[in-house]
């Protein structure tokens, strides 16, 4: 049965008063409303994720501009041995396409939730500077895109990267690192896709970021754009600047260091004829100050250069080897002093005996003469100056002793010195000699 044309305006009428009355009285489903729209706008024919939304207003020839921002959730490990940090994050782009304009219903329809990627057009970002990495599915994937009215795009994931980080180690333990997080467009030249930082705070750290022997002084954000022979491509980074804590490696290191340093001088207090006790200790802590060198070594690159604390371990076991060295030197001294000892006794045996030929010629001489010449060498050698470090010396009749006593004194001076030195170095120093 044919409807006339007036019924059918009647029909369409009542349709319309019918959904009207249904939106004063709030009864529209909007979970249903959604659905169209998103039918809509992404249903068979209707839209192309292939096609690349068009540049500033509309313009088809202007790159796609994509704003971003990170929110840095964690840093699980910073590792000095492979030259890699690992950071967890929430990342997030933003962007204009026109062609997912919807109405919104009178702005009771804020936005659309997507958690398919591949329904829209998505931009080329990749990690440059990425290891590994991966996203994070549990209980659900955690990734979501929103499309609001007029057209913009929201994406946003958590995922998680293992990242490279170049450092330089020459103050290490001492030092500052500067790792990036660099993001860029792997396809898509600067004709077509910029990338941009979102304006105002692109880049939020968790508040109690907690990190293992560092600290995150500041983070810096960038562009890095690069040139190749297929075109430009935009790139955006971030420089996070890390300091690393020091009290960790000074009980752990310094102090051991410090302490086999000051055992080793012990041996200067032991008795030069305790050839065993010192022996035992000479080589027991040099063998323990290599092993704490090898150590700290090993948890470190094979870098060509000499780092800080190469050159405190080295100071360190040249010192302990000293000490050994000490006692070589001391138990030669102390034979050469028997040996010098036994050649006076038998000279002033030779001596005592000229003594008693000579003494009959000495009563011929005339005793005036003889009394006048003993006083005249005593009144020289009176008149001698007395010096402050002989007459100290004299205190300690063998050389050997004599070289304990120097060592004592000798080895905690040039430590101090050279600690001194070593402090002043590279505490106080510029910020341009870390870079």
């Amino acid at each position: 049965m044919d409807i006339s044309k007036p019924s059918c305006i009647l029909v369409l009428l009542i349709i319309y008063i019918l959904n009207l009355a249904e939106c004063m009285n709030g009864k529209i489903n909007f979970r249903e409303k959604e659905k169209q729209i998103l039918d809509q706008i992404l249903g068979p024919g209707r839209y192309d994720a292939r096609i690349r939304p068009s540049g500033i207003n509309g313009t088809g020839d202007a790159p796609t501009l994509v704003r971003v921002n990170l929110y840095l959730r964690s840093i699980s490990k910073i590792d000095d041995y492979k030259m890699e940090y690992s950071v967890q994050l929430t990342f997030r782009e933003q962007w204009l396409d026109e062609r997912l304009k919807f109405n919104n219903l009178g702005d009771r329809l804020k936005y659309l939730t997507l958690t398919e990627a591949n329904r829209v057009w998505m931009p080329d970002l990749f990690f440059s500077n990425e290891k590994e990495g991966h996203f994070h599915n549990i209980i659900m994937p955690n990734v979501y895109i929103r499309i609001f009215p007029n057209g913009n795009v929201l994406y946003s994931i958590r995922i998680s990267l293992t990242l490279s980080c170049p450092m330089n180690l020459k103050l290490y333990p001492l030092d500052k690192q500067t790792c990036s997080l660099r993001m860029a467009s792997y396809g898509w030249t600067t004709d077509d896709l910029v990338f941009l930082w979102k304006e105002g705070d692109p880049v939020q750290v968790v508040k109690n970021l907690h990190l293992p022997r560092f600290t995150l002084e500041k983070f810096l954000t960038d562009y890095c754009n690069s040139k190749t022979n297929t075109g430009e491509y935009s790139c955006l980074k971030v420089d996070l600047l890390f300091k690393r804590e020091f009290s960790y490696y000074l009980i752990q290191i310094y102090i051991p260091c410090c302490m086999l340093v000051i055992v080793s001088w012990v041996s200067f207090w032991l008795d030069q004829g305790a050839v065993p006790a010192r022996v035992s200790l000479g080589v027991t802590t040099l063998l323990t100050m290599a092993t704490q060198s090898s150590g700290i070594n090993a948890s470190l690159p094979p870098v060509s250069y000499t780092k800080a604390i190469d050159v405190w371990t080295g100071v360190c076991l040249t010192f302990v080897f000293g000490a050994l060295l000490e006692f070589a030197l001391v138990n030669y001294a102390s034979r050469s002093d028997m040996h010098r000892e036994n050649m006076k006794k038998t000279r002033r045996e030779m001596e005592a005996a000229a003594s008693m030929d000579a003494a009959s010629d000495l009563l011929d001489t005339d005793s005036n003469t003889t009394f006048a010449m003993m006083r005249q060498c005593e009144i020289h050698i009176k008149s001698k100056p007395k010096n402050c470090c002989r007459l100290w010396m004299s205190k300690f009749p063998t050389r050997s002793k004599r070289i304990d006593v120097i060592s004592r004194i000798t080895f905690p001076l040039v430590f101090a010195l050279f600690n001194l030195a070593y402090w002043s170095t590279y505490l106080f120093r510029d910020e341009d000699e870390e870079k």
